[in-house]
């Protein structure tokens, strides 16, 4: 969505300035409140294995993925669909300090918008993408959907672990 708000402000319906500061103060206290519900709430959110929209396995996961990445973790979820939801959280929980959270949180924030935004505002010109931006949208949903995609098949046909 954010690549189509920058087309349109290509083709003049939006402007990129407005779209780039709103979109990045929204992203950074949408985390924001994320990392507190995180900091405050914590674990006790998570106390059925059965929840479709609060389950543990997520929270796990994306526990594991920031371990392994640390704080940069929040960068990188901004480009990955549900690790993007939890990071924060999982910040929160793990009681990472705000000050080193807001720092990956507005670095994060910055670069995902600026990029999708000003990604649309440029190549949303260009006649080839103007003639087929319904398969460009296309592209770009599938694309953000391959690392949820190779999880899943991942799990479903990797390798078990033996407990």
């Amino acid at each position: 969505m954010l690549f189509a708000a920058g087309t349109f402000a290509a083709i003049g319906s939006l402007d990129k300035w407005y779209l780039v500061i709103s979109l990045t103060v929204a992203a950074i206290l949408g985390d924001t409140v994320n990392y507190w519900i995180g900091y405050l709430v914590g674990p006790k959110v998570f106390t059925s294995s059965s929840s479709k929209f609060l389950n543990k396995k997520h929270l796990i996961r994306s526990h594991e993925f920031y371990e392994k990445y640390g704080g940069k973790t929040i960068i990188i979820a901004r480009f990955m669909p549900i690790i993007r939801t939890f990071a924060p959280f999982v910040a929160g929980i793990a009681k990472m300090t705000y000050v080193k959270f807001l720092l990956y949180n507005i670095t994060g924030g910055v670069l995902w918008i600026a990029l999708f935004i000003f990604g649309g505002y440029y190549f949303g010109n260009i006649p080839l993408v103007k003639r087929n931006f319904t398969v460009v949208i296309f592209v770009i949903i599938f694309i953000s959907l391959i690392p949820i995609i190779s999880e899943f098949l991942r799990h479903k046909y990797g390798k078990k672990e033996k407990v």
